[in-house]
């Protein structure tokens, strides 16, 4: 098979890394519209009396990546034979079914059914990024990923706020309406406007042996760093998902009784701030990374996350959050862009819809559990204990990452020089 730079024309790798980008967004943007006011939108359904606030925010955050990880790595394998372009347009038509009829839920159990099949039918990200990565230079992986999660985490940015806005001036149901348009516009862009590339060899199409594809991905997780890299995806997934259920509550407790009602505005501009600063973090770094190598910045970001997230625990008015949030998502964007990109420098070409898979449904099973543990954990310990084990979560994978990733020979200091020096 043709590497990407001899199957394509020149910069056609750019174009599609363009336009799934604002897919991307649109995606993201329209699914994460319904966080700020989705734990407030499902204790206003019948049945949810029975359950206490704070596990039934972390169900209805967590069911989707938990039910995604065990469809994503089937989902990967699928684009590895029949290209990863179907793979997105699936994603982001099914999505789009399933936020429209979570407008009409009745009962808490079907809104948590509903995000369930939301997590089966899923896989925007993961089929974006193989995509992405099938069709982009092995020596721009870090650009072009840093970019794609610029789309990924701008869309992500604008939701929340356009939700909790949207939700409080005209009630619950608008915003999933809105949401299911966006999904179906970002579906149109790239069924018209990408030109995939890559083309499965003859023998990986018709192939569903299911014995065939576990064997495809021992073969992945047997090469050298893949695991530890879905070690450092997983932390990763759990200290971003973590805060996004108890957020709501936790601004809710901080604002004057008075300005309760707009609890979910507040909740939605936390999130967007988080979000603004993920994307530019992730865009700096991914490129930083191509230079610094991947290591030295994996170390320095989950550091300084886990320095700006420790007095998030202590704050006591929401421009305290925002501004703690805005410097520990910079930070998280570092986190996030670099082991993706040590997983396309780790893995072969042609391979890509089967590493992502893998990668989706090991940081979906996080993303799944996260919420849910930080559920007990507010229960339990109180809202700002959650803060403190997302420091707990950063520091990890800063010791996972100086202690086990391999050595870059691209110093800090070499690259500080070069560019004192215009070289």
């Amino acid at each position: 098979m043709q590497d990407a730079e001899e199957s394509q024309p020149p910069n056609r790798w750019f174009v599609t890394l363009i336009v799934v980008s604002l897919a991307q967004a649109l995606g993201t943007g329209g699914i994460s519209l319904v966080y700020p006011f989705l734990p407030l939108y499902i204790q206003t359904l019948r049945d949810a009396h029975f359950i206490s606030p704070e596990l039934l925010a972390g169900l209805v955050i967590g069911a989707p990546p938990l039910v995604a990880s065990l469809a994503m790595p089937f989902w990967g394998r699928l684009a590895d034979q029949y290209g990863r372009k179907k793979m997105v347009m699936r994603a982001l038509f099914g999505a789009s079914i399933v936020l429209l009829l979570m407008g009409f839920a009745e009962t808490a159990l079907a809104l948590i059914a509903l995000r369930a099949l939301q997590g089966l039918t899923s896989g925007i990200i993961a089929s974006s990024m193989a995509l992405v990565a099938g069709e982009t230079p092995r020596d721009r992986i870090g650009f072009a990923l840093g970019t794609l999660q610029v789309g990924l985490f701008g869309g992500a940015a604008i939701g929340p706020l356009v939700g909790g806005i949207l939700a409080e001036r005209f009630g619950f149901q608008l915003p999933f309406l809105f949401t299911s348009a966006m999904l179906v516009l970002a579906g149109l862009l790239v069924t018209l406007a990408v030109h995939e590339t890559y083309a499965p060899a003859a023998d990986k199409r018709l192939d569903l042996n299911p014995m065939k594809m576990i064997r495809a991905w021992r073969g992945i997780l047997r090469t050298r760093g893949v695991k530890t890299v879905y070690s450092l995806r997983f932390l990763n997934g759990f200290a971003q998902r973590s805060v996004m259920p108890i957020a709501p509550l936790f601004v809710a407790a901080l604002i004057p009784s008075a300005m309760a009602a707009g609890a979910s505005s507040y909740a939605g501009l936390v999130l967007t701030v988080s979000s603004i600063a993920i994307t530019a973090g992730s865009f700096i770094f991914g490129w930083l990374g191509d230079k610094w190598g991947y290591r030295n910045v994996l170390i320095l970001t989950a550091c300084l996350a886990m320095v700006f997230y420790i007095p998030q625990a202590l704050v006591s008015n929401v421009y305290q959050l925002l501004v703690l949030q805005a410097l520990a998502g910079i930070a998280a964007g570092g986190v996030l862009s670099a082991p993706a990109a040590m997983l396309a420098k780790y893995t072969d070409l042609g391979d890509e819809g089967s590493v992502y898979g893998l990668d989706a449904s090991v940081s979906s099973f996080a993303n799944g559990m996260a919420p849910m543990t930080a559920s007990v954990i507010a229960a339990m310990f109180g809202l700002r204990a959650v803060f403190a084990a997302v420091a707990l979560y950063y520091c990890s994978i800063l010791l996972i990452g100086a202690r086990l990733m391999p050595k870059s020979k691209r110093k800090l200091f070499r690259f500080a020089t070069g560019a004192a020096t215009g070289s």
